[in-house]
């Protein structure tokens, strides 16, 4: 029986950790029976004492970080040790984090063949996705190969190779891909006893591609129980934050972000603000509209002039004006980022990524599409002092925004999994063994 937990002990990391109410469980709708995966109301009962000290493990960990988020004490970490505003706990954030190091551990179905699978682009925009595959598969730390052993459940595809490989361009036909989702989790679930069980709630998927959320629809219960990592991450089309991941899209278009991190300190960036790209989406428009060709400190520009060279103006500039296209999920973020430019955030219906443990408003500029004609103004009223406080922030939360090959503790792959361990911990899976033994132990 799959139960929420109802206990906000990390309010500060804005989880929410629930205990365990049995006679409230939580219904789960979805069945991988029936190649039509009708929804259907299911309680799930297991029976398994590896199950049960996995989950033993988690109610530790749960412990551990409730009791730090209350004292504020931390672990001396000569790695790093997260400190400062940029976090809404980093007391709490770091013992998550080094619970997620000592007991986290991701099967990775073996079955499908690349380049649907175990696959995924690495220079382009989409590139996150095959980061995080590749990563994850050569990970010796996270991965395991025993399924009793694992918390979390990893569904290997790759939309954005889907889109390229077995979608016809322009044909509105999503039927191949819709067939390709479903079949896997058809192969998975007569295969291993895993998804069934918990009809895919500590199971996740992906996607860095724009329709990562639509593809996670052709399975019921995938998108309404599983964990899903997006890019995407709008709330207007039914991201759940609670359960689902944030993720940012970072455009390697070499592969590596190599020659793209650093910039000069405030003193050196004369530019109020700077945008330029494409017109299209709701947002840019607007912006356009308002600040193209108006204002020498608003550097507005659609296309760039001739010489003008893109990461150049980033570095020259003070903010980096980052609205949403078509999808709410922009790479200018992370280029603001990398650049130390204090990114201003114009979206609407955006999940910030990991924003259960990072403070956005501390080190960025968050305004909606309707402030838009106001920009000068909003920034002008930002003092020169704190300007310079939450340049020095974007410059401390860089790290978590690195893309390394091999990755490196807290950047943005071990983010990637750290907000993946707090969903896990969102959850309790249990049998009548389990459960008698919390009983005992109490």
């Amino acid at each position: 029986m799959l139960n929420t937990i109802v206990d906000f002990f990390l309010v500060k990391l804005v989880i929410l950790l629930k205990f365990l109410d049995q006679g409230k469980p939580e219904e789960l709708t979805g069945s991988v029976n029936e190649s039509s995966f009708i929804p259907r109301r299911r309680r799930v009962h297991i029976r398994s004492s590896k199950l049960g000290k996995l989950e033993l493990g988690l109610a530790r960990a749960r412990t551990a970080i409730r009791e730090v988020a209350r004292n504020g004490n931390q672990t001396t970490d000569h790695y790093y040790m997260p400190q400062g505003p940029i976090y809404k706990n980093p007391s709490a954030f770091q013992r998550s984090y080094l619970e997620m190091e000592k007991q986290f551990k991701v099967f990775i179905y073996e079955e499908g063949e690349p380049p649907l699978f175990h696959n995924g682009p690495c220079k382009s925009i989409y590139s996150m996705e095959g980061n995080f595959i590749h990563e994850l598969e050569i990970n010796p730390q996270y991965r395991t190969r025993d399924p009793e052993k694992a918390h979390v459940f990893f569904l290997p595809f790759s939309v954005a190779m889907m889109v390229q490989f077995i979608y016809v361009s322009n044909s509105h036909d999503t039927n191949p891909i819709r067939q390709t989702i479903s079949d896997y989790v058809n192969v998975i679930a007569k295969k291993y006893p895993y998804w069934n069980r918990s009809l895919g709630a500590d199971h996740f998927m992906l996607s860095c591609h724009d329709w990562g959320p639509l593809a996670s629809s052709f399975v019921p219960s995938l998108s309404s129980n599983s964990i899903r990592v997006l890019c995407n991450a709008n709330t207007s089309e039914g991201f759940k934050p609670s359960k689902d991941v944030s993720f940012p899209e970072i455009n390697l278009k070499t592969g590596d972000a190599k020659g793209r991190i650093g910039g000069p300190p405030p003193s050196r960036r004369p530019i109020i603000a700077f945008f330029a790209g494409g017109l299209h989406g709701p947002i840019r428009p607007i912006l356009l509209k308002h600040w193209k060709k108006v204002d020498e400190d608003i550097q507005v520009y659609e296309y760039l002039p001739k010489g003008m060279l893109y990461y150049d103006m980033m570095q020259k500039s003070k903010y980096c004006i980052c609205p949403s296209g078509y999808e709410v999920a922009s790479p200018r973020i992370v280029e603001a980022i990398y650049t130390g430019c204090v990114p201003v955030l114009i979206s609407d219906h955006y999940v910030s990524p990991f924003s259960d443990v990072l403070n956005w408003k501390s080190f960025s500029v968050v305004i909606s599409s309707q402030e838009i004609p106001n920009l000068k103004r909003i920034l002008m009223a930002i003092s020169p002092r704190k300007y310079i406080r939450m340049q020095r922030r974007v410059v401390q939360v860089r790290r978590h925004f690195e893309v390394n090959s091999p990755s490196k503790r807290f950047d943005v792959f071990s983010m990637i999994l750290h907000s993946i361990w707090l969903r896990r911990l969102n959850i309790q899976i249990h049998d009548q063994l389990f459960k008698r033994g919390i009983e005992l132990g109490s």
